[in-house]
């Protein structure tokens, strides 16, 4: 989509941690039917893969916050297969920065990712 404007790149658009189980499990839904649409209703390879998602599930701009907020734009976040061992370590180190950092539910409390390379 070229005007993906995918947020937590910068404090103008930070994201923010949701702690509701269902936002969270409506995210992981909307980014799973996207991997299934782009690579394949087996797109997992037999459970080796998991869709990795951006914004993150733990977000309230993850993959399903159009469905929450109709003005939000729809299909902003990028999807990808990746190992399931690392999708599982990259979950671990995001729940440890949220904790690390003392991040909070709402929106209230943003943050920003860089990359750096």
């Amino acid at each position: 989509m070229s005007a993906k404007k995918v947020p937590g790149q910068a404090p103008g658009a930070p994201l923010h941690r949701t702690v509701d189980k269902t936002r969270k499990e409506d995210n992981r839904k909307a980014a799973v039917k996207q991997c299934k649409r782009y690579w394949g209703p087996n797109y997992s390879h037999g459970a080796t893969l998991e869709c990795d998602e951006y914004p993150f599930a733990t977000t309230y701009e993850g993959a399903a916050e159009h469905d929450y907020d109709p003005d939000a734009r729809k299909f902003n976040f990028s999807v990808r297969p990746i190992p399931k061992a690392d999708n599982g370590a990259g979950g671990s180190l995001l729940l440890s920065f949220y904790a690390k950092n003392r991040l909070i539910d709402g929106l209230e409390d943003g943050f920003i990712v860089k990359i750096i390379s």
